[in-house]
């Protein structure tokens, strides 16, 4: 099997986020267990995503449970009700996708399911030129009219607020169903999120800084997650 053990650069990012926030706990003289277990988690499940492991979807419950209520708490209501109706849902609509496309849980489920020394990574795929064009004009049309819808409501970052939602509704059907171009969205995505998390230091929301380390993280995953995945899906 090719790929098994996380590489380097994996544990890098799990191990940054976790002396980040320790680092963070300390100059700050308090513990943020919520924002801290959320982080950790969410870094631990893109790792896993990018390396096509299936058990990304167990510590994406973790995460996007404990973000729904950071997000409601700063008035993020696009991105709590995005984890709360959809991404905690799709994580299991996700395991079961993953199944369907060769995604195991250990070698032996692979060798039982694909035969002897089989890939347990899920087997990644890319969308046609015209598929492309459509997402990008209909992501477009969608990051405007929710941030008119948003800012009717009273978000304070209406535009980046939607964007996010948006482009990670997108971004996660597209990971569900194996598609390569979902790392460009998360790209974007998460420099939005940094952006948008850093405002929220500014204005002293609760568990604002230890979201912005997440998201850096986040960020530093998912260029990586695009050079795997560009590999995966040539095969």
């Amino acid at each position: 099997m090719k790929n098994k053990v996380l590489s380097f650069y994996d544990f890098f990012l799990i191990a940054g986020v976790i002396a980040s926030n320790i680092a963070y706990s300390v100059l700050s003289g308090s513990i943020d267990a919520v924002g801290s277990i959320a982080g950790i988690a969410g870094v631990i499940c893109v790792v896993l995503v990018a390396k096509g492991s299936i058990w990304n979807y167990a510590f994406g419950i973790i995460n996007v449970s404990m973000y729904a209520y950071i997000s409601y708490k700063a008035a993020l209501y696009g991105d709590a009700g995005l984890n709360a109706l959809y991404y905690l849902p799709m994580q299991f609509i996700g395991w079961w996708s993953w199944r369907k496309r060769g995604a195991a849980t250990s070698q032996g489920d692979a060798d039982r399911i694909s035969g002897e020394g089989a890939d347990v990574r899920v087997r990644a795929r890319r969308l046609t030129l015209i598929q492309r064009i459509i997402l990008a004009l209909g992501c477009a049309a969608a990051v405007f009219v929710g941030g008119l819808l948003l800012g009717h409501f009273g978000d304070p970052q209406p535009y980046k607020d939607s964007a996010t939602t948006v482009l990670s509704i997108v971004a996660q059907a597209l990971m569900a169903m194996a598609f390569m171009e979902q790392w460009v969205l998360w790209i974007i995505t998460n420099i939005l999120s940094v952006i948008m998390w850093s405002i929220c230091v500014s204005r002293g929301e609760a568990h604002a800084a230890v979201m912005v380390i997440m998201w850096c993280f986040y960020l530093l995953n998912s260029i990586n997650g695009l050079r795997v995945w560009l590999g995966l899906s040539r095969k």
